[in-house]
This record gives C-alpha cells, sequence and structure tokens, in this order.
C-alpha cells in the first residue's frame, strides 16, 4: 500500500479519481484482474478513511459524480451500536489482586503465550490491543471475536483496520461488515470485495445499517447475472 499512498499524494485529483472510479467499475462487473488489483484500494480506504487525500477523493467522486468511486467512498452516520469510549471502560481482572499498569498490560500483549488472551481481548486501551494484533500467537477466531463485540468497540476496530495482514482476511472483513456498530468509513469500502453470497447476507440482515444496505443493493445490481448451468439451459430451451 506504500506505493499507492505515494500516488495518492503525487496524482492531481480528478486524475486519480478517473483511474481509480474505473477500477471500481471493472471490479463491479466482477472483473476477475481488477478485483484483485482493488484489494489494497479497499484495504488503504479502509485504514485512511480520514486522511486528506481520501476526503479529496470523496468531494471528486460526488461533485463529478463518479458513481463507482462513491461507493467505494461513500460514509453514512455514525451507529449508534458502539461501545463507549475507550477511556470510560473498565480495565479487567488480570488476577494480579490490582489494577495493571498500562505498561504492564502493553508488556503482556507483546509475550508469545496465550495465557492473558481473553482478558488482553477485552482490555479497552488502543495500544494494548495494536501489539496484540502483532502478537504471533493471536489466531483469525480470535480477531473475529473482538469485531464481533456488541456493542461495537470502535477504537478495537480502528487497530484492526490498520492491520492489513488482518484486515484482508475474508472473516474478519465479513465480521466487521456484519456488525451494526462498524464505523461506516472503515465498513463500506469492504463491501466491494464481497461475494454475491455475502452482498446478499448483509442486505438482508436485519441489523445491517440503512446506508451500507443501500450500498450493497447497488453493486448486487451491477453484477453481471448468474449464468444457468448448462443441462439446465437445454431443459429451458
Amino acid at each position: 500500500m506504500g506505493w499507492l499512498e505515494q500516488k495518492l499524494l503525487e496524482w492531481p485529483t480528478a486524475h486519480a479519481a478517473a483511474l481509480l472510479n474505473q477500477l471500481c467499475e471493472s471490479a463491479e462487473r466482477a472483473d476477475p484482474c481488477a478485483r484483485e488489483a482493488l484489494v489494497p484500494v479497499v484495504l488503504l480506504v479502509a485504514s485512511h478513511g480520514d486522511w486528506e487525500p481520501v476526503a479529496r477523493l470523496r468531494e471528486e467522486a460526488t461533485g463529478r459524480r463518479l458513481l463507482a468511486l462513491d461507493r467505494l467512498l461513500r460514509v453514512g452516520p455514525a451507529s449508534p451500536y458502539r461501545e463507549r469510549p475507550a477511556s470510560q471502560l473498565p480495565i479487567p481482572d488480570y488476577g494480579a489482586g490490582r489494577e495493571l499498569t498500562l505498561g504492564e498490560r502493553r508488556s503482556l500483549a507483546r509475550r508469545p503465550t496465550r495465557r492473558a488472551f481473553d482478558k488482553l481481548l477485552a482490555d479497552p486501551h488502543p495500544m494494548v490491543i495494536r501489539l496484540l494484533l502483532h502478537n504471533p500467537k493471536l489466531t483469525e477466531a480470535d480477531v473475529v471475536r473482538l469485531i464481533a463485540r456488541r456493542p461495537a468497540r470502535v477504537e478495537a476496530m480502528r487497530e484492526v483496520s490498520r492491520t492489513s495482514h488482518w484486515l484482508c482476511r475474508a472473516r474478519v472483513r465479513h465480521a466487521i461488515l456484519l456488525n451494526p456498530g462498524s464505523p461506516p468509513e472503515i465498513a463500506a469500502p469492504l463491501l466491494l470485495l464481497c461475494p454475491r453470497t455475502e452482498l446478499l447476507e448483509i442486505v438482508h440482515s436485519t441489523d445491517t445499517p440503512g446506508a451500507l444496505r443501500a450500498t450493497a443493493l447497488e453493486l448486487l445490481e451491477r453484477r453481471p447475472p448468474l449464468r444457468e448451468p448448462a443441462g439446465r439451459a437445454r431443459v429451458l430451451q
């Protein structure tokens, strides 16, 4: 993603917007090469939603009606289904007979042992979560459990969105999309990487925020129709 970040800083906004809109249009038509090329773009947008070049692209997409790019960058209202700020949440009881300091909790998060993982996953401080996400013993199931918490822990989700080796995993992205408290600037770009079955699940989920459902419906409408199996097609003729 470093190359892409540099190009977004170098290219004129109008030029970058036109290129990305074309890529998004091809990906929406299920072009396999475009869908592969779109992955780092989606990861960058999901992790840099408030970055100035992304904000400029969002304005360009809206002003020039670049609809495919607009679907990538679209954000809706913040969800009410989110946890209190991390600073207001209690520190887990780590079993030491006292509240551990931030430094002690960060040290635990670095250790390649799972002994304190359940407590660390419940720790509200973003710096603890950030270190834990790079712990070699952390599993995909752990990250999905962290993301699936309700009400949503927004600071934890932001840390996951900035950790590309987790965000590039389909189960992690899907868990973000299915949590109604996910920040829209993180969830919305991930829709563009969803297969048809996941888009349908998001559309039909009663917990899906309205803006996210609307974007999923638009993407479904843009997908090419499914081909009938050859045998069935002959029967219907």
